[in-house]
């Protein structure tokens, strides 16, 4: 899909909608429909979506190369410039014209919502995801093949991972280590990095820590970076540095169990919460339920977190296009923890899955 077709998209949701105008600031939607990767700073940015006339990027001065260097200029997008002493707000006001309702990006910083609240006093304010939500979640074929890149490059950092993970060394070292991996592996971000060892690997977002890792921890390690086109990356494996205790390894069994089930439950029509309850029934079938603590997955492309979710509650149909991870895990406090976590599609007959690293615990 094109970036005229996604802005396309976009004005006709808001004629449907009966909304006058979308405004985006820097941020992923911005990107997505105009290939601009604005820096969020304190002067506005703000790319003015109009339903019935064309689009105009409100940008400050200091800025207008940087936007006429990016994919706006290709677009045809009128670029509207501001000096420092002059007001983006009333200029972007100006744009929309007399309008009753404008759609903000759900990330708009909460001053520029507060200053463009001002300068249209009489215009209803609402969330833009509703209108741009559902074009992003389902992915075109250039998305997905960015999305197997990222899944490839994580995967051969995960295969790395275990020359990283040696008793004596701290999780802040291995995790500077794997930082740089996931940089050498063509990521131009490095987004996250966990490692959690021990009665850490408890806490699923544990980041690291001066714990020195030991014989017979478990190392949960859940990374994941931005590519140069903006995609992301995000895998979670499970490690045991010697071989771990029968009640680890027989909790460590199930839980791969319910993260296939999950996985081969996937398909069109399926909604989230059904791919939620389908890993979910197999741990709690086993006594691990309680210790299942968060959703099975969230949406993934050009940020880490984004639609759909795949928690109980969400009846969304899964379709065609959309990328989403699959992640059970279970956390027992001061003891231990573990998760396995695969980005999966959504296709027309099933699944793939863009992570091909064993998903079994390895042992160091």
């Amino acid at each position: 899909m094109t970036f005229a077709q996604r802005l396309g998209l976009v004005q006709a949701g808001l004629l449907a909608a009966g909304i006058d105008a979308a405004l985006m600031t820097p941020g992923a939607d911005l990107r997505y429909l105009t290939g601009y990767d604005a820096k969020p700073l304190e002067r506005l940015t703000c790319l003015v979506v109009r339903a019935n006339s064309d689009p105009v990027l409100v940008v400050p001065a200091l800025e207008v190369l940087a936007a006429q260097a990016s994919p706006v200029m290709e677009l045809g997008i009128e670029i509207s410039s501001w000096q420092e002493t002059e007001d983006p707000y009333a200029l972007t006001a100006h744009l929309v014209g007399a309008a009753s309702v404008v759609a903000l990006d759900d990330h708009m910083w909460a001053q520029k919502v507060l200053d463009l609240r001002s300068v249209m006093p009489a215009t209803r304010q609402v969330l833009a995801g509703k209108i741009i939500a559902p074009i992003r979640m389902r992915k075109d074929a250039s998305e997905i093949a960015s999305l197997r890149r990222a899944g490839a490059a994580i995967d051969e950092v995960h295969a790395k991972v275990p020359g990283c993970l040696r008793p004596g060394r701290t999780e802040r070292e291995v995790g500077a280590e794997i930082s740089n991996l996931i940089m050498a592996a063509g990521h131009v971000a490095v987004d996250f990095v966990i490692v959690a060892s021990g009665p850490n690997a408890a806490s699923p977002h544990h980041e690291v820590s001066d714990r020195v890792l030991a014989i017979g921890d478990p190392v949960v390690v859940d990374i994941g970076g931005t590519m140069p086109d903006g995609y992301r990356s995000d895998c979670t494996r499970t490690y045991s540095l010697g071989a771990p205790g029968a009640e680890y390894a027989d909790s460590y069994a199930i839980l791969l169990q319910a993260q296939k089930a999950a996985c081969a439950s996937v398909k069109p029509e399926v909604t989230c919460e059904q791919v939620d309850a389908t890993g979910r029934e197999v741990l709690v079938a086993a006594g691990l339920g309680e210790l299942f603590i968060h959703r099975t997955g969230h949406g993934i492309g050009l940020e880490s977190h984004e639609e759909p979710y795949i928690v109980s509650g969400n009846d969304l149909p899964l379709a065609a296009g959309m990328v989403f991870s699959v992640e059970p895990g279970f956390y027992l406090a001061g003891r231990y923890g573990a998760r396995i976590e695969d980005i999966v599609v959504c296709t027309e007959n099933g699944y793939e899955s863009l992570n091909h690293q064993p998903r079994e615990l390895v042992i160091v």
